[in-house]
């Protein structure tokens, strides 16, 4: 099982459309073959001083059954309508494919 974790880093002020985009791309990620979990998730707003603040950033937290799995998700046409939707609003992308350490 592998664990994704993507921050999707917006323009400022454009950040509920691109959630609006990924919440409506939810469903067709959950029925693809391997998708065990495909959550967005938002900076919760503390004032603590050891807290990274991200407000312009979405963060994906994804469970994939493999890497293959993960791989023919980046290639669904579903993906490319999405990535061709929010494009001009995303500044940067940075994904963690992250595996159990034991």
């Amino acid at each position: 099982m592998l664990t994704v974790v993507a921050e999707i880093c917006v323009k400022p002020g454009r950040r509920q459309a691109v959630l609006d985009a990924i919440n409506e791309l939810i469903p067709a990620v959950l029925q693809e073959e391997g998708c065990r979990q495909y959550d967005a998730l938002l900076d919760h707003q503390a004032q603590v001083p050891w807290k990274q603040n991200s407000p312009d950033s979405i963060f994906m937290l994804e469970q994939w059954a493999s890497l293959r799995a993960l791989e023919q998700h980046q290639q669904m046409p579903h993906m490319d309508a999405h990535r061709a939707r929010i494009k001009d609003d995303v500044v940067d992308v940075k994904i963690l494919v992250l595996e159990p350490a034991s």
